[in-house]
C-alpha cells in the first residue's frame, strides 16, 4: 500500500462525499425526502462515480468485466447497510440533525470500503495464488 494509492482514495473519496452531502441536502431539502432514504440515494449515485474513479485512475486495476463491478458493489451495499444505520440510529434513534449523522458516516464507511477493495476488489492475482 503507497502513499499514492491512499491520496488518490482520499481525492475520489472527497469527490464522493461532496457529491453525497449535495445529493442528501437537495433531496432533503428540495425534494423533502426522508434523511435516511435521501442519504441512501446519494449513496448509490456515489457508488457509481467512485467505482469509475476508482478502478482506473486510483487502483488502475486491469480486471475488466461484471466480476470487478460486482465485488465492488457487495463492498458498497455493505458500506450502503452501515450507512443507512448509522443514519437511522443518528436521525430516528439519538434525534442529531442529519447532518451530524451524515458526518459518522463519512468517517466509517469509507476505511471499511477501502480496506474491502484494496484486499478484495481490485487485488490483482501474483503467480501462484
Amino acid at each position: 500500500m503507497t502513499l499514492r494509492l491512499l491520496f488518490r482514495y482520499g481525492i475520489v473519496g472527497l469527490l464522493g462525499t461532496a457529491l453525497h452531502f449535495a445529493a442528501l441536502f437537495v433531496l432533503v431539502e428540495a425534494a423533502k425526502l426522508h434523511p435516511v432514504l435521501a442519504s441512501a440515494l446519494g449513496f448509490v449515485l456515489v457508488l457509481l462515480v467512485s467505482y469509475a474513479l476508482n478502478r482506473r485512475w486510483t487502483f488502475q486495476a486491469s480486471a475488466s468485466g461484471w466480476k470487478p463491478l460486482a465485488k465492488y458493489t457487495v463492498v458498497s451495499v455493505t458500506g450502503l447497510l452501515l450507512n443507512i444505520g448509522l443514519m437511522y440510529l443518528a436521525v430516528d434513534r439519538l434525534h442529531w440533525h442529519y447532518a451530524v449523522g451524515q458526518c459518522l458516516v463519512v468517517v466509517a464507511v469509507p476505511i471499511s470500503n477501502f480496506l474491502f477493495n484494496y484486499y478484495w476488489t481490485f487485488r490483482e492475482k501474483r503467480s501462484g495464488e
